[in-house]
């Protein structure tokens, strides 16, 4: 090669941008939102970076992570996976990062008929998260709290007899009512405020019904990219972050 080409050649090399290095952040369903945005900050901080992001329930993000799906990070809705998933081996050690809080939504028709928690039994069309599902399991704490409050098991009974399919995901519970395919369910504030335009209003609930879950964020055991994928952590759990979190509606972590 001619020297003139191979000087072009060795430019045009130079001016080629670097490859991105991609960091995949495994998160609950209920924070697609939040860390939708908290990718774009992401991106100006590391522009080398490329954030993928796999949004599911946190029961079907731990099976893949079980099964050996490549991530860098894992954030659950959830303490009692992120545990099992320690206890295994699959990712390092946890820090909580966010609280949510359960409330109770009702579709459009639905909310003429309902204006307090203990009118949620006229309705016909429930929906849950399934057992394994964080949203489903905090809804059942809430239920059984319901049925040592005043309310009773009756109370109780007569809501579980009303729900009519369990879902795999908060969105998808959401959706649900969203949709107007049902009436009613249980969901994280979070995920209520996103659709309040859509006429989903939200039934006040008894203080003492209060149930608040609790989100931990971790590395997987073996990154692919394990500075980024602190970064991330760092981010989330960082003044902005943490600032986008509550604009969001999430609540912080326990003092």
């Amino acid at each position: 090669m001619k020297a003139p080409l191979l000087v072009a050649a060795v430019l045009l090399s130079a001016c080629k941008p670097a490859p991105e290095k991609e960091l995949v952040v495994f998160a609950a369903s209920s924070l697609k939102d939040v860390f939708g945005a908290l990718g774009g900050t992401f991106k100006q901080q590391h522009p080398e970076a490329q954030v993928s992001f796999n949004f599911a329930g946190t029961q079907e993000l731990r099976t893949q992570l079980e099964h050996g799906a490549p991530a860098d990070v894992f954030a659950s809705a959830d303490v009692r996976h992120m545990a099992d998933l320690e206890r295994a081996g699959r990712v390092q050690p946890s820090v909580p990062f966010a609280r949510n809080e359960l409330v109770l939504v009702v579709s459009p028709e639905a909310s003429r008929l309902v204006k307090r928690f203990e009118d949620a039994t006229s309705l016909e069309r429930i929906v849950m998260g399934g057992p394994d599902v964080p949203i489903g399991r905090y809804t059942r704490e809430l239920l059984q709290r319901a049925s040592m409050s005043p309310l009773g098991p009756a109370f109780v009974e007569r809501f579980e007899a009303h729900v009519v399919s369990k879902e795999l995901s908060a969105r998808q519970v959401l959706a649900r009512v969203s949709l107007g395919e049902a009436q009613a369910a249980f969901v994280y504030r979070t995920d209520a405020r996103s659709v309040a335009d859509a006429g989903v209003d939200e039934v006040p609930l008894p203080e003492d019904l209060r149930v608040v879950a609790e989100y931990p964020i971790a590395l997987v055991t073996k990154p692919a990219h394990p500075a980024l994928a602190a970064a991330w952590v760092d981010l989330v759990r960082s003044a902005e972050g943490q600032r986008q979190l509550s604009s969001a509606g999430f609540l912080p972590v326990s003092p």
